[in-house]
């Protein structure tokens, strides 16, 4: 299976270099990966490196707890953008979905959407800390509030993405939205059974090592 234009070559530690962040535009650019996916503070660096490659800049937005100001991060989606992202994967309220809130979860994800203009939002659920009830309902406030993607996880947590919780997600949002898979995936076998589960999209931080089959 091919699998390079579903990649979003990731790039994501505190103790990231500059360096590094071309290295990855350099590689993603190589392999024809779909996207590189970057703290927001390198995201300046990627637009330039990546203009006109057909690798699309990605930034992540309230990362890796979600448990900021709606405020916050709306401006932070909106400066990114403006920076020259392309797609934003943003962490939801998780806190504020396992209180109920799911006004508060919905209108904080509908800021974000508003706030990235054209930007594709995908809004990481952390599914490692969800039920399946809760990754059912986190699914349906994502596509209701305008979100292009539900994604399974940070990878900063305590698990990453299952083939069971793809699927899941699959079935909830359908056709509606698509599914990135991230959190753990290191090798091809494993992305390949994730795509079959029905992801669009893969995270890695280390992309490459997916194409090894």
């Amino acid at each position: 299976m091919k699998i390079t234009d579903k990649i979003d070559h990731t790039i994501l530690r505190a103790d990231a270099r500059a360096v590094e962040v071309r290295r990855y535009c350099s590689e993603a650019v190589e392999h024809h990966f779909a996207s590189v996916c970057v703290n927001t503070c390198h995201v300046p660096l990627a637009a330039e490196l990546l203009r006109d490659s057909g690798v699309k800049v990605c930034c992540v937005v309230g990362f890796p707890l979600g448990a900021m100001s709606t405020q916050a991060k709306a401006y932070e989606a909106y400066t990114a953008v403006k920076d020259g992202a392309e797609e934003v994967d943003m962490v939801m309220n998780i806190g504020a979905l396992k209180d109920g809130n799911d006004h508060l979860v919905e209108a904080d994800i509908r800021e974000v959407v508003a706030a990235s203009g054209s930007a594709a939002v995908k809004v990481i659920l952390e599914t490692c800390l969800l039920t399946n009830d809760e990754i059912r309902r986190a699914c349906e406030l994502s596509v209701k509030a305008g979100a292009a993607f539900v994604k399974t996880s940070t990878g900063f947590s305590t698990g990453g993405a299952t083939e069971e919780d793809v699927r899941l997600m699959r079935e909830t949002v359908g056709d509606r939205a698509k599914v990135k898979a991230s959190g753990g995936i290191r090798t091809h076998e494993q992305a390949c059974r994730l795509i079959s589960a029905g992801a669009d999209r893969i995270g890695a931080g280390n992309g490459l090592l997916l194409l090894e089959e």
